[in-house]
């Protein structure tokens, strides 16, 4: 993948420690909003991890245009500065791996919410339609066409 051509090349090691050392900070902070909202996701505390998807959200699009930055200047990198880089891949790795952990946990909370609402959903057009028997004798099921929506209130 080429870098994108915007992006201007590390020609210092001054600048390139600075670059370093940047990215070293977003992905902390990163970390640190990540992990927060995981521990709260998981404490069902929904409410308060949303706070935090602005900040989230401003640091994740940081991320990748550092990253890319330290892309293209890879080679330059590795001649210079060759331990910085490699404790910085190390350091994404680790990054990586806290990131899967919190996208299983938003995706468990997702899925979870979602069974709870079409459990709702299902109880409330069992109870609305009238109980009758088919020609079989066997109890009618509502179509889902003749089924009610629900309306989620997000409001807190």
């Amino acid at each position: 993948m080429s870098a994108p051509q915007n992006l201007p090349g590390i020609t210092t090691v001054g600048e390139a420690e600075s670059v370093i050392a940047n990215l070293g900070r977003i992905m902390d902070a990163l970390l640190n909003a990540v992990e927060e909202e995981t521990v709260l996701v998981r404490a069902g505390k929904l409410t308060e991890a949303g706070r935090l998807s602005a900040a989230k959200s401003e640091l994740a699009c940081t991320y990748p245009a550092t990253t890319e930055r330290i892309k293209a200047s890879r080679p330059f990198l590795s001649r210079s500065l060759p331990e910085q880089l490699a404790e910085l891949r190390r350091r994404h790795e680790a990054f990586h791996a806290v990131l899967q952990i919190n996208l299983t946990v938003l995706a468990t909370a997702h899925a979870v919410s979602e069974g709870i609402v079409r459990g709702v959903s299902d109880e409330i057009n069992r109870t609305q339609v009238p109980q009758t028997y088919g020609a079989s004798g066997r109890a009618t099921i509502a179509r889902p066409k003749n089924r009610q929506p629900i309306a989620v209130s997000r409001s807190a």
